[in-house]
């Protein structure tokens, strides 16, 4: 991945309802999920949806298919792939990273 293309995924993602609408897509997986559907889960109208969706496809984040009369939201997991790739390339100097256990929630 380019600089460039990073900057553009990352600047993406860096707005709330954005975020939560690609957490969203990779929760759904490659099935996807229909504006319809997003907008009901996530409590934000269409409107808003629909130029936020179209934000997530200039980066690349996501794709957009039509499957009948419906318009199928996919996250791209290549294009996340590259991008964790891309921040994580230098990681450790070189060396391979020791996985650090996730944080326990006491009050899950």
């Amino acid at each position: 991945m380019e600089e460039q293309a990073a900057i553009v995924s990352l600047a993406a993602l860096a707005q709330t309802v954005r975020l939560r609408i690609f957490r969203a897509l990779i929760g759904a997986g490659p099935s996807g999920m229909t504006p319809g559907a997003l907008s009901a889960l996530l409590d934000v109208p269409a409107s808003t949806l629909s130029f936020h969706l179209k934000e997530l496809t200039h980066s690349g984040l996501v794709t957009q298919e039509r499957e009948s009369r419906h318009l199928i939201y996919r996250p791209s997991i290549t294009q996340m792939n590259d991008l964790m790739g891309y921040l994580t390339a230098h990681c450790c100097q070189g060396t391979t990273c020791a996985a650090t256990p996730a944080a326990h929630c006491a009050d899950c």
